[in-house]
């Protein structure tokens, strides 16, 4: 059975799918330890570890190399990779590209908009995908929230159920507005997973670095899903209660946070929060 058939099984259940970015081995080891379902390696490590000016000037060498270390760090957990901008411009290099990282330890490789040839071509090569829609942090220069208009709220469901249709494994909901991202949800049979999308997602990640406050900003108290058993039955350790928090902007849309907005805040009132104390991690 594939990783990924977990996290359909968890989406089916209602349990929420807690995931983090992790660069290096000594972080990923520690998140694993402490019950987090999903590792990305996003290419939000340039911008928060490498000090590049975007995630365009990440490489496949950066994402194979520190996909690696996660991967030794913690050898037995889920990891999703990024490939890179300008990587997978053809449905040709995206599997060649995908599976050197698949090569470096990735079980998910994860691209940016919605490319059907793309997805069809990795799953012909029996590579499993993780779509990401909304906000795309590789071409979207401005970082705003998409999805607001209805035009874009339609656009944005039909790509997803299309991409689902196609044989995504999971989705990633970056910066739109809650409805929609609910709406998405209940649409497809991926499990989704958000970071500025409300409180609806099947799943919600965040970015290690804004979590233990190490960015440019001070920002505010993390979200974070409750204890519980995750996707391989070990139970989550070292998950910290706190109380319900509200992280939209006045008109009620996410608002984003962290370096180039790679990270974004997507608590709102009465939602489960996920988020690991500082001490757990260091």
């Amino acid at each position: 059975m594939s990783k990924a058939a977990h996290f359909f099984e968890m989406k089916r259940r209602g349990a929420k799918i807690a995931v983090l970015t992790a660069y290096d081995a000594p972080t990923a080891r520690a998140e694993d330890k402490a019950g987090v379902d999903i590792i990305l390696v996003g290419d939000s490590v340039g911008v928060n570890l490498l000090g590049y000016a975007s995630e365009r000037e990440v490489t496949l060498a950066d994402m194979s190399h520190h996909i690696a270390a996660v991967r030794r760090g913690a050898p037995e957990a889920t990891i999703i990779g990024d490939l890179p901008f300008q990587t997978y411009d053809s449905p040709a290099a995206a599997v060649a590209n995908a599976q050197k990282l698949v090569a470096a330890g990735a079980d998910i490789v994860k691209f940016e908009g919605a490319h059907l040839a793309i997805l069809e071509a990795l799953e012909a090569a029996s590579i499993e995908v993780c779509c990401h829609l909304g906000l795309e942090p590789q071409t979207h220069l401005e970082k705003r929230v998409k999805g607001r208009s209805a035009q874009e709220a339609l656009r944005l469901l039909a790509d997803a159920t299309a991409l689902d249709r196609a044989g995504m494994k999971l989705l990633l909901l970056e910066m739109i507005p809650e409805e929609v991202a609910a709406e998405v949800t209940r649409s497809v049979k991926a499990p989704t997973i958000g970071i500025g999308a409300g409180r609806k997602t099947d799943g919600q990640v965040l970015v290690i670095t804004d979590v233990l406050g190490f960015g440019p900003k001070k920002l505010p108290p993390q979200p974070a899903l409750r204890g519980g058993r995750r996707a391989d039955g070990r139970d989550r350790a070292g998950l910290c209660e706190g109380r319900p928090d509200r992280r939209l902007s006045g008109r009620g849309e996410p608002r984003a946070y962290g370096a180039g907005g790679a990270g974004a805040s997507f608590a709102a009132k009465g939602s489960e929060r996920i988020s690991l104390r500082r001490r757990a991690l260091l």
